[in-house]
């Protein structure tokens, strides 16, 4: 009578495979695959910085896919002409706010006008009130944390939309995290005062202006902010009956 198990019974794999041949191929997991102990990352190359495994640099890649590399940079302004309507957009707007400093990122279809924080407040009001742009809604303000991002490491990311002229615009601005405020367009977009509330809650931008900026996730006497990438990762150890599962920050590291 043959001993093999049917499908679905559990199986047991008391010995690791060591047979190349065997290991799980490209799109294919196997119950009995074992992680690789030394993942392959290949050289940095010049000024093109890495990332390796499913988080960032510092923390243990917990999840087994520790062969993930990944380049990260900014991608580079943009130059006109732009295309479609983008580039009566950006005419408008620098007619509408003199001296506007502003770089124009055009990436993957996208659309995003960076500006300095001193001119948002009058940026926001421009791409709201003007007939030609007609930014009547903002859909999210979110912030981004980047560390290496010296003096900007703190940025504030706002999705706007025009239901006139059916167009999406990202605007983004930043602030170093030594001096983390940038005024609050909640008199501009009324929709944007639990969005940079959520902000604050996560990331410790101060937007100026705001009509009550507290916290709305996190309890009021928590200490830091959960999102950004120098917060500790932290975790609660779950119990199972029979096993323990620890936090994240004490599960093995595969690098």
């Amino acid at each position: 009578m043959s001993q093999d198990k049917l499908p679905g019974e559990e199986k047991t794999v008391d010995k690791p495979v060591t047979d190349p041949e065997a290991s799980p191929k490209a799109g294919v997991e196997r119950e009995d695959a074992q992680p690789n102990p030394t993942p392959l990352v290949p050289a940095e190359p010049k000024g093109v910085p890495l990332r390796a495994g499913m988080w960032s640099q510092g923390t243990g890649d917990t999840s087994g896919y520790s062969r993930i590399v990944r380049t990260t940079g900014w991608p580079a302004p943009s130059e006109p002409p732009y295309g479609s309507w983008y580039d009566d957009a950006y005419s408008r707007l620098l007619s509408l706010v003199e001296g506007l400093r502003i770089a124009v990122i055009l990436d993957r279809g996208e659309l995003t006008f960076r500006v300095p924080r001193e001119q948002l407040t009058e940026v926001m009001r421009s791409l709201r009130d003007d007939a030609l742009l007609r930014f009547e809604f903002c859909a999210s303000v979110s912030g981004v944390h980047y560390p290496d991002d010296a003096g900007a490491e703190l940025h504030s990311v706002y999705h706007l939309q025009s239901m006139t002229h059916n167009r999406r615009l990202r605007v983004e601005t930043s602030c170093p995290d030594a001096d983390p405020h940038i005024p609050s367009v909640v008199a501009t977009y009324p929709a944007a005062d639990w969005h940079e509330r959520e902000t604050w809650d996560m990331f410790g931008i101060v937007f100026d202006g705001h009509p009550h900026l507290t916290r709305i996730l996190m309890p009021d006497d928590w200490a830091g902010h959960p999102q950004r990438k120098d917060y500790p990762l932290g975790g609660i150890p779950i119990e199972y009956k029979g096993t323990t599962v620890p936090p994240v920050d004490a599960r093995r590291s595969y690098r």
